[in-house]
């Protein structure tokens, strides 16, 4: 559950703007999901691989060029689904715990 729950966070982060690794990391953080490099790496090169994110090569003033990960029109599809998707589970949580 929280491999498709780390998924689903990391393509609403991407949603908003496109972001490198360690802002990923810094904002799940934030968001109170704590994440390491080792976990979210390779589940960016998934997502890459299965055509959901493309990335680009920007330069950083703080160090080398950083490697911007964004939605790609099929990413913004996959997480209509999963948005559906939540909702519905949403729905059932709610339902039981009333």
């Amino acid at each position: 559950m929280r491999k498709g729950m780390l998924e689903y966070c990391v393509l609403l982060l991407l949603r908003r703007r496109s972001s490198y690794a360690s802002d990923i990391i810094q904002q799940l953080r934030d968001a109170d999901l704590l994440v390491v490099e080792g976990t979210l790496y390779p589940l960016l090169t998934r997502l890459k691989n299965d055509g959901l994110l493309a990335y680009r090569w920007q330069e950083s003033t703080q160090g080398p060029p950083r490697k911007y990960y964004e939605l790609t029109p099929a990413g913004e599809q996959f997480l209509a689904g999963l948005d559906a998707a939540w909702g519905e589970i949403e729905n059932t949580v709610q339902i039981l715990k009333n």
